[in-house]
């Protein structure tokens, strides 16, 4: 596919959604929840159907020899479809956010002035890995009265459109636009650069993944960009922490998912309290597969602690690795 064919495909999903958006605007509250509730059951009814499709994504991850983190992160198992069926349900059972108004005050001249909450209208999504953020995040767009067009991974290509057909079957038998929710089948990263030009179309880009992917599209966007950047989250060891807890919660964020954003990749730990909690800490965590590295005090009282390297601080791994 040459680069005027993805052009004219990313750009006809982008005006079918600007078009979608519209009617989207208005759906009442109780049809927008209908349409969440009745995905949440299909997910469930077409398990089969995701894992077979999610197959073709992993054995071709498998091929590419991607870390198990990455192929953990890529897995659409029964506890990540009963947490996307979870997450539909919750989502379902917020309150409708659109019309709502707060902040009323009144001018010297008398008018009351306030805000309305009203739809963006459509949100491109840009995601790496997570199949599961197609359904993540179609739910919070169609919640708030919001088209999406989504970009996943090339690695979960497979995965990605069997949600979004599932759901676009759902939004079809509601009577609802099945352009409110589109995945671009495009693998090619130009189809990228083509939906960050489309702003006539799209109001909003949110990037989710690596640093160099969020870099990337803050810096080429025509179109304004919510963003973040690392995750590179830590656990802080004070002196008078309980040992035995510390533990599982540094081994809950860290060995769960290590492939996940909000996965633990560094631990600080107080010098009063060090002595005592790194061995047994350090023991558990090796013996869980994580490589440990640390500072030149840490790998005088752990001897299997590697020495960090300058860039190791602040690094966000997403593996079995820690610093």
């Amino acid at each position: 596919m040459d680069n005027t064919q993805i052009d004219a495909i990313v750009s006809e999903m982008a005006r079918q959604a600007r078009l979608a958006s519209r009617k989207l605007a208005a759906l009442p509250a109780e049809v927008k929840n209908t349409v969440l509730l009745k995905t949440a059951n299909v997910l469930m009814e077409q398990r089969d159907f995701i894992a077979e499709q999610n197959e073709r994504d992993l054995e071709a991850g498998r091929k590419k020899g991607l870390s198990s983190a990455m192929l953990d992160r890529l897995s659409l198992n029964d506890r990540v479809i009963g947490s996307m069926v979870d997450g539909l349900q919750e989502v379902a059972a917020l309150p409708d956010p659109i019309g709502g108004i707060d902040d009323m005050k009144r001018r010297p001249s008398g008018i009351l002035v306030g805000r309305m909450r009203v739809p963006l209208g459509v949100v491109g999504m840009i995601y790496e890995s997570r199949p599961n953020v197609t359904i993540d995040a179609a739910a919070l767009c169609l919640k708030a009265g919001n088209a999406v067009l989504l970009r996943g991974g090339s690695e979960a290509i497979h995965s990605n459109l069997a949600l979004a057909k599932l759901l676009q079957d759902v939004l079809e038998s509601e009577n609802v636009d099945s352009a409110s929710v589109q995945v671009i089948p495009v693998t090619d990263r130009q189809a990228i650069n083509v939906m960050l030009a489309q702003e006539r179309y799209i109001d909003l880009v949110i990037p989710r993944g690596g640093e160099s992917l969020i870099r990337f599209v803050a810096e080429t966007s025509r179109i304004p960009v919510l963003k973040h950047y690392k995750g590179v989250c830590h656990a802080f060891i004070d002196s008078d922490a309980d040992i035995d807890a510390a533990i599982r919660i540094v081994m809950n964020g860290k060995t769960q998912r290590p492939g996940v954003c909000n996965a633990l990749e560094g631990m600080l730990v107080h010098k009063d309290i060090a002595k005592k909690f790194l061995p047994q800490a350090a023991g558990k965590l090796i013996a869980a597969g994580v490589s440990l590295r640390g500072c030149e005090r840490s790998c005088s009282i752990v001897p299997e602690v590697q020495a960090a390297a300058d860039d190791d601080w602040g690094r966000e791994f997403l593996d079995l690795i820690m610093v």
